[in-house]
C-alpha cells in the first residue's frame, strides 16, 4: 500500500487520515508490510471479508462503503463480487484505486512526504469506476487485476431502508459459495389442472456433485416472482407474518441451527400461510426436479420460484421464475331443493369440492336449516348470483333470508376439514312447521361425581318449554375407545342406529320456566370400575331426533 492512497480517501476520513499521514513516514521496502497492517487496523470496520457472505443494512439515501485489497506479489489477481438485493432496487458501483506509475512500492530517493502526496493528488486517472449497477437483480462482477490495487464498493438505497448480501472471493479455483444453475435456468410448466400445476426444471450441476448437501425449495404465491431467496423472505416478513422455525426450515434452511437444517435433506415439508396478498406456500423436496403443486384454487394465477440451496455454505441461487393460471372449475352438478324437503349431503374432505343445491323461492321469507352430522362445513349462499351468506357451520344452524318471489338461491357446501363430513339441509317458508324441535340452551349432558356408585350413575340435561320426548341410551366401552367414540359420533343418527340392549328409558317433560327445565335420571345395574357412554335423544313434533353431546362416565371401582 502507498502513503499517497490515504489522500485519496480524504473525503471519507479527512481528519483521521491527515493525522495518520503526519505520524507515519512514507513506507520503505522494510517497513511496507508494517504500514499495510496499520492501514488494515485503521479501516478494519470497513473492509469486506474475503470468502464470506456479508449482510449489509442500508438506510435510505445514506451511502455505505466497503473496501478490499488484492494481494501483492501475484501476477494475476482474479476476484468476483456478488450482490443480492433483498427488497427494493439499489445502486452500487466499484471504484479501483491503483498505485501511480513510478511508485511500485519502494521510496524514490530525494522524495519527501509533501512531494509524494502532491504527486498522487495530481494523478486522478489512478481512481476509476470499473462497474456500476442499479436494480434488484442478483449481479456478479468478475475482475482480474495484474498488480496490487485497493477497491471501494459503494451501496445506496433511494427508496427505503433495506438490506443486501455481498459476497467477495479471490479464490476462484476451489469451488463456489453459491450452487450452480444449469445453462437453461428456466422453470417449465408441463401440466395445469383445476387445482394443480406440475413443474419441472433442469438439474443444477451442484446436485450431481454434492447431492447430500443440496436441495430444491419451491415458493408459490399469488403476487409476483422473486429474484432471490432473501427477497422472498423479506416480502413474507413485511406482510406481517412471522417466520416460525418450521417456516424458516422450509424456505431458508440457513436461518436455523445446522443440526436442524439436515431434517429436510431427504424429505419434503410443505408450509402454507395466509397473508394479506393471498396464499404463500413453501415446499422443499430434496433433489427432485419435478413437482406437482396440489390444493390450488381454480381460475387463479400463481407465481412459482425454485431455489437451489446449499445446506453447508448457507447460500442459494434462484432459477428464472414462472407463472401459470389454474383452469376454471367446471360447473358443479346442482341438486334441486324443494319446500320442506330434507337432503342428506356427504362431503369428501380430501377433494374439497363444492356440493351445490338450488332453491327457487315461492315466498319472500325463506328459512334454511343445516344440521351437521359430522365435521364442519363452509356454506356459501347466493341469491340471483349475489352473496347473501358465507360462514363456517357446526352443530345446528338456522339462516333466515328475505327476498322476492321466484328468487333463485344457490347453496354451496364444502368440508373445512380433510376428513369426510355430512350435513342435513332443509329450505322452507317461515310459516311451515319447523323441521327440528325447539332446542335447549345447551346440549351438554352433566354427571354428578358425588352421586356415582359402583353400580349406578346419575346424569342430567336441559329441556325446553315445549313438551318433548327424551330417550336415554348407554354403551359400555373400554378406556382406549373413548376418543374414537367421541370423534366418530354421528350427530344426525337416531336411536334406530343403536342396539336395543343399549336403550335405558324414554320420558316426556317440559317446564314453562326455563330455569326449572332440567331433568335427572339415575341409571342403575352397571358394573364397578367400568366406562359407559351415555346419549340423550330429543324428539320434536316432526319426529326427527336431536342428539345431545355424548358423555363418558366411569363407575366407582370400590364402594
Amino acid at each position: 500500500l502507498k502513503m499517497s492512497w490515504l489522500w485519496l480517501y480524504r473525503p471519507l476520513h479527512l481528519l483521521m487520515a491527515t493525522s495518520l499521514c503526519h505520524s507515519i513516514k512514507p513506507p520503505t521496502t522494510s517497513s511496507q508490510q508494517s504500514f499495510k497492517t496499520n492501514l488494515f487496523n485503521f479501516y478494519h470496520s470497513l473492509i469486506l471479508a474475503d470468502g464470506k457472505e456479508t449482510t449489509v443494512h442500508l438506510l435510505k439515501d445514506i451511502p455505505k462503503r466497503y473496501y478490499f485489497v488484492l494481494e501483492e506479489g501475484r501476477v494475476l489477481a482474479p476476484f468476483s463480487i456478488t450482490v443480492t438485493p433483498c427488497d427494493v432496487p439499489i445502486e452500487w458501483n466499484i471504484l479501483a484505486y491503483k498505485s501511480p506509475p513510478g511508485f511500485p512500492g519502494k521510496a524514490t530517493p530525494g522524495d519527501h512526504d509533501t512531494q509524494e502526496v502532491s504527486k498522487s493528488q495530481k494523478a486522478p486517472s489512478m481512481v476509476s469506476t470499473i462497474f456500476n449497477y442499479k436494480g434488484n437483480s442478483v449481479e456478479t462482477y468478475m475482475g482480474m487485476s495484474s498488480h496490487s490495487a485497493l477497491y471501494l464498493l459503494e451501496f445506496l438505497s433511494t427508496e427505503r431502508d433495506t438490506h443486501i448480501t455481498v459476497y467477495l472471493t479471490t479464490d476462484t479455483t476451489s469451488g463456489h459459495l453459491y450452487p450452480e444453475l444449469p445453462m437453461d435456468p428456466r422453470i417449465d410448466v408441463i401440466g395445469i389442472g383445476h387445482t394443480t400445476v406440475t413443474l419441472t426444471w433442469k438439474h443444477s450441476p451442484s446436485v450431481l456433485q454434492h447431492r447430500e448437501s443440496i436441495q430444491y425449495c419451491l415458493l408459490v404465491n399469488e403476487k409476483h416472482n422473486y429474484k432471490s431467496l432473501c427477497a422472498a423472505e423479506t416480502a413474507i416478513r413485511s406482510s406481517g407474518m412471522k417466520l416460525p422455525p418450521t417456516l424458516a426450515l422450509s424456505l431458508s434452511p440457513y436461518l436455523l441451527e445446522p443440526q436442524q437444517v439436515m431434517i429436510l435433506s431427504n424429505s419434503e415439508l410443505s408450509i402454507i400461510n395466509k397473508v394479506s396478498s393471498g396464499e404463500v406456500r413453501q415446499v422443499c423436496m430434496g433433489t427432485r426436479n419435478t413437482y406437482t403443486v396440489p390444493n390450488l384454487s381454480p381460475s387463479t394465477q400463481y407465481y412459482f420460484d425454485v431455489f437451489i440451496v446449499n445446506l453447508l455454505t448457507n447460500a442459494s441461487a434462484a432459477y428464472t421464475g414462472t407463472f401459470a393460471r389454474t383452469l376454471e372449475e367446471p360447473e358443479p352438478k346442482v341438486t334441486e331443493l324443494k319446500d320442506g324437503q330434507v337432503i342428506h349431503v356427504l362431503l369428501d374432505g380430501k377433494k374439497q369440492k363444492f356440493y351445490s343445491l338450488q332453491y327457487q323461492a315461492r315466498h319472500k321469507k325463506i328459512h334454511f336449516t343445516f344440521q351437521l352430522c359430522r365435521g364442519q362445513i363452509r356454506v356459501h349462499i347466493t341469491r340471483n348470483g349475489k352473496t347473501v351468506a358465507l360462514e363456517n357451520l357446526s352443530g345446528l344452524r338456522y339462516l333466515s333470508l328475505k327476498g322476492k318471489l321466484l328468487d333463485t338461491y344457490l347453496v354451496q357446501l364444502r368440508s373445512t376439514e380433510e376428513s369426510n363430513c355430512s350435513v342435513k339441509v332443509q329450505a322452507s317458508p317461515h310459516f311451515h312447521k319447523p323441521l327440528f324441535p325447539l332446542l335447549p340452551e345447551s346440549l351438554k349432558i352433566k354427571s354428578f361425581s358425588k352421586l356415582r356408585t359402583c353400580r349406578s350413575v346419575t346424569i342430567a340435561w336441559l329441556g325446553t318449554q315445549e313438551e318433548s320426548k327424551y330417550c336415554v341410551y348407554r354403551k359400555r366401552i373400554e378406556e382406549d375407545q373413548i376418543w374414537g367414540e367421541l370423534q366418530s359420533a354421528d350427530r344426525c343418527s337416531g336411536p334406530e342406529s343403536r342396539h336395543k340392549s343399549e336403550k335405558v328409558l324414554c320420558k316426556y317433560f317440559y317446564d314453562l320456566n326455563l330455569q326449572r327445565a332440567v331433568t335427572t335420571e339415575t341409571i342403575k345395574g352397571l358394573e364397578a370400575g367400568t366406562f359407559y357412554l351415555f346419549d340423550v335423544y330429543l324428539f320434536g313434533p316432526s319426529g326427527i331426533p336431536i342428539r345431545y353431546h355424548s358423555k363418558v362416565v366411569k363407575t366407582r371401582k370400590k364402594c
